[in-house]
């Protein structure tokens, strides 16, 4: 048995694939190997009712009251629950009761020798089985980066570096953004193909932007930022090849405007700015870039988002510097004011979305990108 001060254990949080590998990690250690098949209880949490809630604390409760038939230690583990949450079930009156149960016994002590696991994704911090919970036992949170928030890009690129070093994979910089760009936020795909990814680099090895595009599946988040991407690098074919396609998967015209192809056009637009009225280039790292544009007047910035420190988050915009030398600052501003056109055709006329998406993408992008 792995040596611990605690007997009551909770792994929480939206990176379901690491609370997972947290908590079987500890399971195992907390198992006796010569008892492994009596010495670990899962009970699986997915409540479908608010009675079904409570039968799953009933099978908690009794395993925790319960000793091993054969003596030793024994590990309980209540696997993705689901009814700590602020949700239907979780709002019951039936869901509540039966957690208050639940804290009851946690509170009266465990009994020697036996141990609890929790893993949830969602749990209400307001209640108080989350604090009881705190006060009683080891609580981890592992959040995957909130894509509503500025800013997730970079904490998503943390945790693929991390996981990725544990593969002895290295990315070049170009490649770590598309990484993140094709895999989103979801822990499971991410895994995945960083696995498929150091399979195909080999041990040590770093990845290339080549590499990622080959490899990498493509995820709705990736053809989404390729939209974006064929944009920027004016490849008009390419674009409007990869429109027909997501239209063919089922997203609709507005969608994809408003996902992939105004928010290209806006950072494109605020880089190119950026780029003449200032001299700011994305020359090097991302800090870089962010450094020279705290550098600049208050005015100059204050349309950014902002990060949990106060300073501008800019990092659409520096990718999208890389390559705002392809248009000219009067070509996006027309094309801004395009999108909007398009947007309101979308909405308010008869007229085929396809046509109004392939009409916008052609005004954006029918002179030849200029020679880099």
């Amino acid at each position: 048995m792995a040596k611990t001060d605690s007997q009551i254990f909770a792994f929480l949080g939206t990176d379901e694939a690491r609370v997972k590998e947290d908590a079987l990690r500890l399971a195992r250690q907390l198992t006796p190997a010569q008892n492994a098949d009596f010495g670990l209880e899962i009970i699986h949490g997915a409540a479908e009712t608010a009675e079904h809630a409570g039968s799953i604390v009933r099978q908690v409760i009794e395993g925790i009251q319960t000793l091993p038939f054969f003596g030793g230690d024994k590990t309980v583990w209540l696997q993705g629950a689901t009814f700590f949450a602020d949700n239907v079930i979780g709002r019951t009156t039936t869901a509540l009761n039966a957690v208050d149960r639940l804290t009851d016994v946690l509170e009266a002590g465990m009994p020697p020798g036996v141990f609890f696991i929790l893993t949830a994704s969602e749990i209400d911090k307001r209640r108080s089985f989350y604090k009881k919970l705190s006060s009683l036992g080891k609580v981890t949170v592992h959040d995957l980066p909130d894509t509503s928030k500025t800013g997730w890009q970079e904490d998503c690129m943390q945790i693929v570096q991390r996981r990725a070093g544990q593969r002895e994979l290295k990315f070049q910089p170009q490649a770590l953004d598309l990484f993140v760009a094709l895999t989103g936020d979801n822990s499971r795909t991410l895994d995945m193909e960083i696995d498929k990814l150091a399979t195909f680099v080999g041990a040590g090895g770093t990845a290339t932007d080549e590499d990622v595009r080959n490899v990498v599946a493509q995820t709705r988040a990736g053809i989404i930022f390729e939209i974006g991407d064929a944009l920027a690098q004016r490849q008009l074919p390419r674009t409007l090849e990869l429109i027909d396609q997501q239209m063919r998967q089922g997203d609709s015209a507005i969608t994809i405007l408003l996902a992939a192809i105004v928010p290209r056009v806006r950072s494109l637009m605020v880089a190119r700015e950026f780029d003449e009225l200032h001299g700011v280039k994305a020359s090097g790292a991302y800090n870089s870039y962010q450094a020279s544009l705290k550098r600049l007047p208050a005015s100059a910035i204050a349309h950014l988002p902002r990060n949990k420190d106060g300073g501008p988050n800019a990092y659409p915009v520096f990718l999208a510097a890389k390559v705002c030398h392809r248009f000219t600052l009067a070509e996006l501003k027309a094309g801004f004011r395009a999108c909007l056109d398009a947007n309101l055709k979308l909405v308010t006329s008869q007229t085929d979305p396809r046509t109004v998406l392939s009409q916008l993408v052609i005004s954006l992008l029918k002179r030849p990108a200029p020679i880099s």
